[in-house]
């Protein structure tokens, strides 16, 4: 099967201007100008099946928003070879808008003074949506995000929860193969932010849409995502299963016991890292090692009287940092 989404050598270049100093620079540089390259996006190459649900992550300045505006057409690359649904994003950008959806944080596509619903219509006879479908579609889009309640209500007095749900529904109502989200959880509490989330996967169930999230979330990532990009610079440093992420990566592993008798004093290894010792027990980092983990359960059992015992990963955001 062919990739929804492949991406070859893309590049992106910015040119901009020097500003000069002085009268007769400035004004010499009416006639020869200066300018200044800076690569944002330098020869990358990665592909997407149908089905697939990835995050592409990066810190700010990394390149993941000027690639997500090359990939939906508003950007034109400066070398490229990127296909997305079967066509070349900034050549058929109109025959791509419907085939591709997208949410982003900090921008509404739903009319402020109108209901979600009349936005809703609005976007059906944008796409050119027939009436009978129309209704179809947005019957089980409503009831999947649980919106019935508020869609009839201006979207100036919806809380910032229930006006994430509703961009996702206006997203998916020309039911988009790939859909792009950019920080869809931002601002949100955790009981909406879950929700977002169960609906975000019974789409890629049930829908067959492909998923291509950015968020500093790391529950997002978690609890959508299979698959981890990572850029830095302009360049991809990881892309992988996010259970190899972890088990390719982790550095240490963090280790808490509690003791039978709370004023057992512990006498760490060399190599172990004591965090916290108080009465509820200890916690203890060492390097993730074999040899390291033996030596400590070894320890730990003939030396010690131990009631309770836990080894832990460090938080999938530790590792990723450790890429940027």
């Amino acid at each position: 099967m062919s990739p929804i989404i492949q991406v070859t050598n893309l590049s992106k270049i910015f040119r901009t201007e020097v500003k000069q100093s002085g009268f007769m620079n400035r004004i010499r540089s009416l006639f020869h100008p200066t300018y200044r390259e800076y690569e944002a996006v330098s020869g990358i190459s990665f592909s997407v099946q149908k089905w697939e649900k990835i995050a592409f992550l990066g810190p700010n300045g990394a390149g993941k928003s000027t690639t997500i505006k090359m990939l939906v057409g508003i950007l034109t690359p400066t070398s490229w070879d990127i296909d997305v649904a079967g066509l070349h994003p900034t050549r058929d950008r109109k025959k791509l808008v419907y085939k591709i959806g997208a949410v982003f944080g900090q921008v509404s596509r739903l009319w402020y003074h109108l209901s979600s619903l009349d936005t809703f219509k609005l976007l059906g006879k944008m796409y050119g949506i027939p009436n009978a479908e129309l209704r179809t579609k947005l019957d089980y889009l409503m009831s999947e995000f649980r919106i019935e309640d508020f869609v009839r209500n201006p979207v100036r007095k919806l809380s910032l929860g229930q006006r994430m749900r509703s961009e996702v529904v206006a997203s998916l109502i020309h039911s988009p193969e790939i859909i792009f989200l950019d920080e869809p959880t931002i601002g949100l509490d955790m009981i909406a932010k879950q929700k977002l989330r169960e609906v975000i996967n019974k789409v890629n169930e049930t829908e067959g849409t492909t998923i291509f999230l950015t968020s500093h979330d790391i529950g997002d990532i978690e609890h959508i995502c299979d698959r981890v990009i990572i850029i830095n610079h302009g360049r991809i440093v990881y892309d992988g299963d996010i259970r190899k992420l972890r088990s390719d990566h982790i550095q240490t592993k963090i280790i808490r016991v509690r003791f039978e008798d709370a004023a057992t004093v512990f006498h760490p290894l060399p190599f172990m890292t004591m965090n916290a010792q108080n009465a509820d027990g200890i916690e203890l980092e060492i390097p993730n090692t074999r040899e390291n983990l033996a030596a400590t359960f070894e320890l730990l059992n003939t030396e010690y009287r131990v009631e309770d015992i836990s080894v832990e990963d460090p938080d999938l955001e530790e590792i990723i940092r450790t890429f940027y």
